[in-house]
């Protein structure tokens, strides 16, 4: 699969995209870009006069660029068919530095095995400043179908 292929495969649209850019990805990696739309509603409340993107977003960002992108080519890939859908089984994350609203970051996942169904991946986010913003493992599961 090319990445146009796997961003076309991708089960999310705006408001909850967060992927722009899928910039490279093979059978051990994939890393991608987002930038942080100023206008996303999530700012508006958190925090209050001092917007910053909350980690369950920083996650989920993470999440969809570094498994559900990588898983979508390894199972297209490994059965010469359709791709699964990805589902987030667990998440081990730390945050370091904040994202302000307008900000554009790199996530850099590897594959730490995918085997059974079940990817695990380390994860890194990277400001454009080339500061570490957060890392840590994230896994799921890869099925034929949303209820699966």
């Amino acid at each position: 699969m090319n990445k146009e292929e796997i961003l076309a495969h991708l089960p999310y649209t705006k408001p909850f995209l967060f992927v722009d850019e899928l910039l490279e990805i093979d059978e051990n990696k994939a890393v991608g870009t987002y930038t942080f739309d100023a206008g996303l509603d999530f700012y508006k409340g958190h925090f209050k006069d001092s917007p910053v993107t909350p980690g369950v977003i920083l996650t989920e960002t993470m999440a969809q660029i570094g498994l559900v992108c990588l898983g979508i080519y390894l199972s297209g890939s490994a059965e010469g068919g359709m791709p699964g859908h990805v589902m987030l089984t667990s998440t081990a994350i730390d945050f370091l530095k904040p994202v302000f609203p307008g900000e554009k970051v790199r996530v850099e996942a590897e594959k730490v095995y995918f085997r059974f169904k079940k990817l695990n991946c380390t994860v890194q986010m990277i400001n454009e400043k080339g500061e570490l913003v957060c890392k840590g493992t994230i896994a799921g599961m890869v099925t034929n179908k949303m209820n699966a």
